[in-house]
């Protein structure tokens, strides 16, 4: 509850107690850490020791157990992002990790160096942009939620009414607020999306869904405007397709997707949509993967279980996002708002007066999926909200678009728009692909350009090398980070020390050597050309051998994460 009441904080340390004690104006309470039992107890300022050594710090992540012992995670800076219904928010910018323990003599080399490990891996999470909290707002739930509670969830604590599905120890993965002005009236615009921290992962390691229906990369983004203290919230979601299915890094640019042959998957799949209907409502699914290639299986099954399961409140699109955009042809993505428009307008969007009074409930959801859930989703999102943003400008109760107007005409207004949505796309990218989001050229500016694609390319690139090099470090972390795997105190074998394959490193070696060869040959050329071919051919076709046995033993090269199990990962 401290953190529910208290802005500013100090860290009192003595060699026995961590003390964690409020700064503001006539607070006394002090949360006492003992660095022994590790247990927790709420005391008074009069009871910390005048020899205990003092750092103001701005609050507390939680604690993390790890090889050497006992951790404590605080929040060390912080940056206001503004003010969210006249309540701030903050952004956590930096983070230390202090041991309960004075020494970690007691523990062996080895002991000590995956000590260090899973250090590296809570510092990788925590420095990963996207941690944000407010002390005095629920930033986990959606207007709509919070005003229909009832008063007893209103006289919970914080800690106690998060939704837990976006809760990694700080809520959110991005929020953006802009003060804007059109004809003149001054309204708060904002766009929070809350990435859900069950079945949470990277990109080539975490697809589909787990046995209770949590999708892969879910993410719900809430876009929210408020004018003369009127308010409305707009809400979509996007998660992987919900079913069982995994695309593990094998050294190919693009992996193929492999569906689940063993397990039911209508079980999953239900489970996932039933929770979606009763947090959101009615369901569209807005399918945007390709319908050719080695994309099509999972676009045909999707049809074929929403089909089977027979629920009048889902309604599945299926919309060919590559082709239909093929040759720079954007503008052909009206083809699927024309589509969807009677859709948006029967679900409508949450709206409440000055006075609190509920006037408008949104009714359902837009449920938005790609491959990866990140570039084509958001580009499709950021449309369905400005469509969205533009009818409630326009109502009665805002009144801040003139009949006739157009959102696409205010052009400083657009500018900013359309810059949060490109800044929401590379938040959520870089969280599960590793690098900011493609396409975002047309986001910023509404036209795909040739450095738009040059970017992408780079980006493409860097998401290669990630995904095949590094994410399985990436995946480690995040399942240490969110407890999906404990270490034991004084752990004396870990994952950690899993031996490489001897092909690891004896094919590269030989690939090197081979292709080193080759290019020595051609450099200092024989007595004669046949000589000089023959070195040539017999250098170049070992090269050729060995990267051909690499790539089909791509799986041993990948970095591939070494903490849970495969099977929970597939």
């Amino acid at each position: 509850k401290m953190a529910s009441a208290y802005e500013s904080f100090n860290l009192r340390t003595t060699p026995e107690k961590f003390y964690i004690e409020a700064c503001d104006d006539g607070s006394v309470d002090v949360l006492a850490i003992d660095r022994v039992s590790t247990e927790m107890t709420l005391t008074v300022r009069r009871d910390v020791p005048a020899t205990a050594e003092t750092r103001p710090i701005c609050g507390l992540m939680g604690t993390v157990r790890l090889v050497a012992g006992m951790y404590l995670v605080i929040i060390t800076k912080k940056q206001k992002v503004g003010d969210l219904l006249g309540h701030a928010v903050w952004k956590a910018l930096d983070f230390d990790v202090l041991s309960y323990k004075k020494t970690i003599l007691h523990l062996t080399d080895n002991q000590m160096q995956d000590n260090k490990s899973f250090l590296t891996m809570i510092n990788s999470v925590l420095h990963t942009d996207g941690f944000y909290f407010a002390t005095d707002y629920d930033l986990t739930h959606t207007l709509q939620r919070l005003a229909n509670t009832s008063p007893e969830f209103q006289e919970m604590s914080l800690l106690e009414r998060v939704d837990q599905r976006f809760v990694w120890n700080a809520p959110c993965v991005f929020i953006t607020m802009k003060s804007s002005c059109i004809n003149g009236k001054i309204f708060e615009w904002s766009i929070i999306s809350r990435r859900s921290c069950f079945r949470a992962g990277v990109r080539y390691y975490v697809r589909g869904i787990d046995s209770e229906g949590h999708a892969a990369n879910y993410v719900e983004t809430e876009q929210i405007v408020q004018f003369n203290s009127a308010k409305a919230s707009f809400v979509q979601t996007r998660g992987s397709i919900p079913f069982y299915w995994s695309q593990r890094p094998n050294l190919k640019y693009k992996p193929k997707p492999q569906i689940n042959k063993t397990v039911n998957h209508l079980d999953g799949f239900q489970r996932h949509f039933d929770s979606q209907i009763i947090l959101y409502g009615r369901q569209v699914i807005l399918n945007l993967i390709n319908q050719k290639g080695s994309e099509k299986p999972l676009e045909l099954a999707f049809d074929k279980m929403v089909t089977s399961l027979g629920n009048g409140m889902i309604k599945y699109i299926a919309f060919d996002f590559h082709k239909e955009c093929s040759r720079m042809r954007w503008h052909r993505l009206q083809i699927l708002l024309d589509m969807v428009a009677e859709m948006q307008d029967d679900f409508g969007y949450f709206l409440v007066d000055a006075d609190g009074k509920v006037l408008l409930n949104q009714e359902g959801t837009f449920r938005s999926n790609c491959m990866d859930c990140l570039d084509r989703t958001n580009v499709i999102q950021s449309l369905l909200a400005r469509r969205s943003l533009q009818s409630q400008l326009l109502v009665r109760k805002m009144g801040v678009l003139h009949k006739g107007q157009q959102i696409e005409d205010q052009a400083d207004f657009e500018k900013v728009y359309k810059n949060a949505w490109a800044d929401n796309a590379d938040a959520c990218a870089k969280q599960y692909a590793g690098t900011g989001a493609l396409k975002t050229d047309f986001t910023r500016t509404g036209k795909r350009t040739q450095w738009g694609l040059l970017m992408d390319g780079w980006n493409s690139m860097i998401r290669y090398y990630k995904n095949n090099f590094s994410d399985g470090f990436r995946q480690d972390s995040i399942d240490l980070f969110l407890g999906n795997y404990a270490v034991e105190e004084a752990d004396w074998a870990t994952p950690l020390r899993d031996p490489k394959d001897w092909k690891f490193l004896t094919l590269p070696i030989i690939m090197v050597v081979a292709f080193s060869m080759c290019i020595i040959c051609l450099l200092m050329a024989g007595d004669t050309w046949t000589e000089t071919l023959a070195y040539v051919l017999f250098w170049g076709m070992a090269s050729v051998v060995t990267g051909g046995l690499i790539l089909f033993n791509g799986r041993d090269f990948v970095d591939a994460p070494k903490l849970v199990q495969k099977e929970k990962l597939d």
